[in-house]
């Protein structure tokens, strides 16, 4: 075996094929991988499209795990959620030194919003519009989880979804795919750097394909059924982004596409994704993908896995229905040797391009970890980008005043209560999918506000409530170490201390809403209001007439309209990661002025889910401003309007838009005119304004929405500032596919409107010639 292996290591230095990666062409890769695959056994190529869970493997016994067996017959391409240099050098040395041929192993990790430095959850940092800020934030993941072992990360998700029920909302950037589409892109550049050759530098893996944030009712890994031009006008525009971006990598969804589950689907895996955008990394399946295709009802596990592989599906996560079925389909000609063949390069070329055949060691260096993870640099870039994402909702005055002064932000000063079942939690501050995170290391709302005021103010605390009334739903909503220790007294015990805590304060912080694992995968709701318990708690807190802000922690859209009527001032802080209690210090202080915008809409009741900006209109639309008109396409219980809009944050700050001026009243399919605005901070804070251009084609061969997003600009201005936005319009901004699925812009008229957010929109019309 050792004389084989080394007789490889000479033909391909022989041959000059393994050399400086700077140096290599693509011809090189394809030569080497040839010589490569010439050497391999059906068995080892089927082994590379294989990627199982690690299991609990500790330094130093690598060589006595269960999986070092399988390494060591080759039949394993990949490992993930291994975390620790050291441990998953061992592992590498045992595919590099132990098996056959000593291919190395990709090591991926669902590193979603930050390693151990944690940002905030992706739906939060899209609500900053800023990407530079998520691409670094994205690097900063890649620097520390490189450092780490780590090669390969299962990020970013893209779905787009407009369903708060589904509590994988929380891992995506909401309801756009023109936001999307550019967060995709940032977070593959984050990741991946300019070409994945540096040791700082991952491979990243868009996800899910195709359509899952679209599942009936909002429940996780549920059928998805619509038009294919639906799929191309709303939904599948980040994941080509990702394509376009050079994303090394794309995990297929659980759910089914036109009734093929699309682990199977080869409309997606190879007709679009290869064929039509000219994908040239691999496909793997995501946890089980393939083996859940028997329930799905179409197939015992040979005739899935022949199936994905025969679709497109290049690796398999943790079924093994590849390496325990491929071989025998192999030999009864349901799997071609060229599709194995095909699926095995590709998973070799990911290999090759991220530098892994030059030094299978080359993420294992012992000494980056303490010099490159939860760095003070890369905490400080976390507080700020935390504290960017925030939203604030409402800031009113605390007696109701229209011309009273708002209440935030406030002078810590005196007596500050904060209060809540989420107000001194640790593990739940990084929010859901942070699983390289130290829970307990991140500060607790009430620790990071203790710290930041000492001297100043006196922080009182007091948890108020449980989480929720029912004991069995809270532990289905704190798992993996997310415990909110669960208080064994009754809700008015909870209640009378909180109540005096309250009476004895200057203001009160009620830190309310989720915790970090109501959100997240397998996380569905259908009550999406601040639980029970809370609720009361809130209600008691204000009857104290002390001023009160709620800091709501939340990890998707909320109904909270009895909480927009009474509640003077509302924060979202979503969930924001390792340095969060800081963050929202620093909003609450006003040493920050937040200027978040939300990318998904706010519903008044769940009644009204799906609700979104970029709907379309009926044959009997609801006239601006009524409710209700019979005969018209509304409710009798409640309007047809959301309880804060996409786009929609306030600031400390106030800004005005005059009226759009447009450079041309029309254009030709070759020309652009530009449309500009002028933005004036009216107030006497200096703030940032996201700045939003939406366009509405009013007449097309198909219907059209009544609005979508196509560009903005995030600008910052003093008090009095006054700053010109100019959009340049073009052609291709009003493309759309039509019922043909034909890329088009068509002739006629369109409105073009900018605002500060989805609703509040100044317009002007131009036409298409």
């Amino acid at each position: 075996m050792i004389y084989k292996k080394l007789s490889l290591l000479i033909l391909l230095f022989a041959t000059g094929l393994l050399t400086v990666s700077a140096q290599k062409s693509p011809q090189d890769m394809d030569r080497f991988i040839d010589v490569l695959m010439n050497q391999m056994t059906l068995e080892e190529k089927i082994g590379q499209l294989n990627l199982p869970v690690t299991g609990e493997i500790t330094t130093g016994q690598a060589k006595s795990s269960d999986i070092a067996a399988k390494i060591k017959k080759g039949e394993v391409g990949g490992l993930f959620n291994l975390k620790g240099v050291e441990k998953i050098r061992d592992v590498q040395k045992q595919a590099v030194e132990g098996s056959r041929l000593g291919i190395p192993l990709l090591f991926g990790m669902d590193v979603i919003h930050g390693y151990e430095t944690m940002f905030p959850i992706p739906l939060g940092l899209s609500c900053t519009w800023d990407m530079s800020a998520i691409e670094e934030s994205a690097r900063i993941a890649a620097v520390e989880a490189s450092a780490d072992g780590i090669s390969w990360t299962f990020s970013p998700m893209v779905d787009v979804s407009r369903d708060p029920r589904w509590g994988r909302v929380s891992e995506g950037s909401g309801e756009d795919p023109f936001l999307g589409a550019m967060i995709a892109e940032a977070m593959v550049r984050g990741y991946q750097g300019k070409n994945m050759q540096r040791n700082d530098e991952i491979m990243a893996c868009v996800k899910h394909f195709a359509l899952y944030g679209a599942g009936e009712a909002g429940r996780d890994y549920n059928t998805v059924d619509m038009s294919r031009q639906r799929m191309f006008n709303d939904y599948m525009l980040p994941y080509e982004a990702a394509v376009e971006a050079g994303v090394g990598s794309v995990m297929a969804s659980f759910n089914e596409v036109d009734g093929i589950p699309a682990t199977a689907n080869k409309w997606l895996m190879t007709d679009i994704l290869r064929g039509q955008w000219g994908f040239n990394g691999f496909v793997v399946t995501d946890y089980t993908g393939i083996s859940e295709m028997i329930d799905h009802g179409i197939g015992d596990l040979q005739t899935v896995s022949a199936r994905a592989i025969n679709a497109g599906v290049d690796m398999d996560m943790v079924s093994e229905g590849f390496v325990g079925t491929l071989k025998k389909s192999v030999q009864e000609g349901k799997v071609s040797m060229e599709t194995l063949n095909t699926a095995c390069r590709r998973i070799l070329e990911a290999k090759y391009k991220l530098g892994l055949f030059d030094n299978p060691y080359k993420y294992c260096d012992p000494k980056r970890p303490a010099r490159d993870i939860f760095t003070k640099a890369h905490r400080e870039a976390a507080r700020r980008i935390a504290a960017e994402s925030f939203v604030l909702l409402k800031n009113d005055s605390p007696d109701g005043n229209p011309n009273g002064n708002p209440l935030l932000p406030f002078n810590p000063k005196g007596n500050i209560a904060v209060i809540g079942p989420l107000a001194n939690s640790r593990t739940n501050m990084p929010g859901t999918w942070s699983v390289a995170a130290v829970l307990d290391r991140s500060p607790s709302l009430v620790e990071g506000l203790k710290e930041m005021t000492a001297g100043k103010a006196n922080i009182m605390y007091a948890k108020g409530s449980n989480l929720i009334s029912d004991a069995a739903y809270e532990e289905r909503a704190t798992m993996f170490g997310r415990s909110l220790n669960r208080d064994g007294r009754t809700d008015q015990q909870l209640l009378d201390e909180a109540l005096n805590v309250a009476r004895h304060s200057d203001i009160i912080i009620a830190a309310l809403g989720e915790s970090s694992e109501m959100s997240g995968e397998s996380s569905s709701r259908t009550n999406l209001n601040i639980p029970d318990v809370q609720q009361n708690l809130l209600k008691e807190l204000l009857k104290t007439g002390k001023p009160v802000v709620l800091v709501l922690f939340t990890g998707r859209p909320l109904t909270l309209t009895w909480e927009q009527e009474h509640v003077p001032a509302i924060l979202n802080v979503w969930f924001g990661g390792s340095e969060a209690a800081y963050a929202i210090g620093d909003a609450l202080f006003g040493y920050v002025n937040p200027g978040g915008k939300l990318t998904m809409t706010f519903p008044k009741n769940v009644g009204q889910i799906p609700l979104y900006y970029a709907h379309k209109n009926t044959g009997r639309p609801l006239k601006e401003g009524k409710w209700f008109e019979k005969f018209r396409s509304n409710y009798l219980d409640v309007d047809n309007d959301p309880l804060y809009p996409f786009g929609y944050g306030l600031s400390y700050t106030t800004f005005s838009y005059s009226d759009i001026d447009l450079s041309h009243s029309s254009m030709d399919m070759t020309g652009s005119l530009t449309a500009a605005v002028e933005v004036t901070n009216t107030g006497t804070w200096p703030g940032t304004e996201v700045v939003q251009l939406y366009i509405r084609d009013l007449v097309g061969s198909s219907t059209r929405p009544v609005k979508e997003l196509k560009g903005f600009q995030k600008i910052f201005l003093q008090p009095g500032e006054m700053k010109i936005v100019r959009f340049k319009i073009a052609p291709e901004m009003l493309r759309y596919y039509n019922y043909d699925l034909q890329l088009v812009a068509e002739p006629g008229d369109f409105e073009v409107m900018i605002g500060t957010n989805s609703r509040d929109v100044k317009a002007a019309k131009f036409t298409l010639n």
